[in-house]
């Protein structure tokens, strides 16, 4: 293998704009050189884009580990995956396969999220440690750090169907974890969760709120204080009855490159419970497109394994949903790129910039003309080292942990049957 790569004949987007580069050359995982004129050097490897487009590596700040998660990620484009609640053991298992496998991709994770008891999601994860007061914040999230997290999860439900924590228990978990250097995730299903999370300080927000329509001073107080949101429209569109899933199986570009097993997930739908009162997917976009004309840092994520995601895969469809609630191909783009490295202080990746890892993802056209682009790539690269897409084969335990996941998930849903019913989107 050569001592170094150069990718020439390209278009080149940073992470954040177009750049008038047409060369980028990489060594020993890292991003050495960007030029406008061929940066190739004796004994290189030559890469010719024809015309293409140089990406960085995609994130995905919303997944849910699962066996083969980071293999398949990283066959669509996703080198960076953030877990955003498994079980410790699971995630030290994904972070062995990230540390000693270039075939993957990379990962962090909160571990465990901060919930009542009873609380969502304890019919998905169960059993694992939860609070009751707010004098229990600093045990937990101390506990959450000795577990290796690199940032809090705390699940916000008032008013829903499940216990939740009150108010003065989120606020004193914002502050433990603000106190010791990590980033707070909210999960919200409400707007009147997402009031009570802005209050007390958290840094990001997980899922866009559908049960109302959000006002323009709620609105007003997330961009103000500065609280990045990660709408998971992927997941949500599939949960409000939407054909999201078919839609990533129509694709060719994406189809490709699935197997059996996700096939078929992409064409079973979400289970909802008869009777059961959707809001409008139309709401969801409204609600996105009203955070970003405010100025509202959008985060990229799916929500995977939910049903009708698939890991990588589905993080295309978000981009273009993304797209389709008023962001220009090249602020959804940063969306998956700078917005989470900076957010979650990924200072080595998300651009494409000498000094940064080598995470890129070549693809044969133009996402800033076209985000369905982003489909059709041509080569990844982990830290330097090429991804051969067709490597990955699904095995016997993607398949037994993707079905526990789904009996997890209708275990919820009759429990909701078993509830009065609501206009909530309770993903995890």
């Amino acid at each position: 293998m050569a001592a170094a790569t150069t990718i020439v004949n390209a278009r080149v987007f940073d992470g954040a704009a177009p750049r008038d580069w047409t060369s980028v050359r990489f060594a020993g995982g890292v991003i050495t050189g960007c030029s406008a004129t061929p940066a190739v050097m004796d004994g290189d490897e030559v890469i010719d884009a024809a015309g293409g487009t140089v990406l960085p590596g995609l994130i995905d700040t919303h997944v849910h580990l699962v066996a083969g998660a980071l293999a398949r990620s990283l066959t669509f484009g996703v080198t960076t995956v953030l877990d955003m609640f498994s079980e410790p053991g699971v995630v030290a298992a994904a972070r062995g396969q990230a540390g000693s496998r270039p075939d993957v991709a990379d990962v962090r994770s909160s571990g465990v999220g901060a919930t009542a008891p009873g609380g969502h999601p304890s019919m998905l994860y169960d059993p694992f440690p939860t609070l009751t007061s707010a004098e229990q914040a600093p045990r937990f999230v101390d506990d959450r750090i000795a577990e290796g997290c690199d940032y809090l999860k705390v699940f916000s439900g008032p008013g829903g169907l499940w216990p939740s924590l009150d108010a003065g228990t989120v606020t004193a978990l914002v502050a433990a974890a603000h106190t010791r250097g990590l980033v707070v995730v909210a999960h919200v299903s409400s707007t009147a969760g997402l009031r009570q999370v802005v209050s007390a300080g958290v840094d990001v927000v997980a899922h866009v709120p559908t049960d109302a329509d959000l006002d323009d001073a709620l609105v007003a107080r997330v961009a103000e204080a500065g609280i990045a949101v990660g709408p998971t429209l992927a997941t949500v569109e599939n949960t409000l009855g939407g054909a999201g899933g078919a839609a990533v199986l129509g694709d060719p570009r994406l189809a490709g490159a699935l197997g059996d097993v996700w096939v078929r997930r992409l064409t079973s739908d979400a289970p909802v419970p008869p009777g059961r009162h959707l809001p409008p997917y139309s709401r969801a976009e409204d609600n996105v497109r009203r955070l970003a004309d405010a100025g509202v840092t959008l985060l990229a994520g799916t929500d995977a394994p939910n049903p009708g995601t698939v890991f990588g895969a589905s993080l295309h469809r978000e981009l273009e949903l993304l797209v389709r609630c008023g962001l220009g191909p090249a602020r959804a783009l940063a969306a998956a790129t700078t917005a989470p490295a900076r957010v979650f202080g990924l200072t080595d990746r998300g651009r494409v910039a000498p000094g940064q890892r080598a995470d890129l993802v070549l693809v044969s056209g133009d996402p800033l003309t076209d985000i369905t682009a982003t489909r059709g790539i041509e080569r990844i690269w982990r830290a330097g080292i090429p991804c051969d897409r067709n490597a990955f084969v699904a095995g016997a335990a993607e398949t037994a942990q993707l079905d526990a996941f789904d009996a997890r998930i209708a275990a919820v849903v009759a429990a909701v049957r078993a509830r009065r019913p609501g206009p909530r989107n309770d993903v995890s």
